[in-house]
């Protein structure tokens, strides 16, 4: 029995080599390079496959895999936006995916992102770097004074409405699929719009499905209060840069944290320090000190690493054995 896996990177290895032990009739082998249809030979011998979302896994990667006679892909991620569902149906391929691997991890960044802001965090930083040691004019926010709405309560959702009752806030949430706990709690709105006319920060913790894409617009923000505070740590597509832009420049919005952005394939997980950053909105919004700037990194920690190459690789066998995984996606 042999797994093969894709884009393994070196923080990676430790867990991947940790499952191997607990495995060793398994056979494991693994690349740094990503699954594209040029590099769909390196899994030659393979029972299964296991890889990390990045480029789209069209019908051209998944019929290179199949010609190998490998028809057992499992994600270490969430997103399966990029997977060819109708090849992978034609091609009768068994998917997984990694649903949770550490919701309090996305929970405690957004957070984190959301008290920094309200803290202003970012000009404080950037005047002590200059041995200023002056309090003003960077006054800050207590988070028990704000009402913040948190739309999406699965999960990672879940996760930081408990964060924000630890500080005091008022919380109030949507979600097209609400939960009895929060339900008798009494913590739901009724609708969008009454959520963004409440809140005085947003926290957006819902995929991003077609439904959802551009959620915050320049509609819906002219429904949110003046200076509102909107944190992102879900997908970028969730929100409308040029409408973001806007109203930062108008106030409307008054401090952003983003740690996805709709452009970001191609730009996060590269080093730009010697280089000129292709996409002048990210380097716009990356010099003001009312934005901060997180390259997708709100999962990376020890633990998710632990958890999404546990689950993926365990799917992987679980496949290979022709039997069900806990982790395989109905499509």
């Amino acid at each position: 029995m042999k797994v093969f896996a894709y884009g393994i990177r070196d923080d990676e290895v430790p867990a991947l080599k940790s499952w191997q032990e607990e495995n060793p009739t398994v056979e494991v082998d693994y690349t740094n390079e990503v699954l594209t249809a040029d590099t769909v030979a390196l899994a030659k011998g393979a029972n299964s496959v296991v890889t990390l979302q990045l480029d789209p896994y069209g019908a051209d990667v998944l019929e290179g895999l199949a010609d190998l006679g490998i028809k057992n892909l499992s994600l270490r991620n969430v997103g399966t936006e990029t997977i060819d569902f109708e090849a992978a149906k034609r091609l009768d391929f068994n998917l997984s995916n990694v649903p949770v691997y550490s919701p309090n991890a996305i929970a405690e960044h957004a957070m984190i992102q959301l008290s920094r802001l309200l803290r202003r965090t970012k000009p404080m930083d950037a005047k002590v770097a200059k041995h200023d040691l002056r309090w003003a004019p960077t006054i800050g926010r207590e988070v028990r004074m704000q009402t913040v709405g948190v739309i999406g309560t699965g999960n990672i959702g879940r996760k930081a409405i408990n964060i924000l009752k630890g500080f005091g806030a008022k919380v109030i949430a949507y979600d097209k699929f609400p939960n009895k706990e929060l339900q008798e709690e009494g913590l739901y709105v009724d609708t969008l719009d009454e959520l963004f006319a409440q809140a005085d920060a947003i926290s957006l913790h819902v995929p991003g499905v077609p439904e959802n894409v551009h959620l915050v617009n320049g509609e819906s923000l002219a429904k949110m209060k003046d200076g509102v505070v909107i944190v992102n740590t879900s997908r970028g597509n969730l929100i409308d840069t040029d409408a973001a832009i806007a109203a930062l420049d108008s106030g409307k919005i008054s401090d952003l944290a983003l740690d996805v952005y709709e452009g970001e394939v191609g730009i996060f997980e590269h080093d730009w320090s010697h280089e000129e950053l292709p996409d002048e909105k990210l380097a716009d919004l990356i010099a003001r000190d009312n934005v901060l700037i997180t390259p997708h990194v709100a999962f990376y920690t020890t633990k998710a690493i632990h958890e999404m190459v546990y689950q993926s690789m365990s799917a992987a066998l679980a496949f290979a054995n022709g039997q069900p995984s806990d982790n395989a996606l109905e499509y």
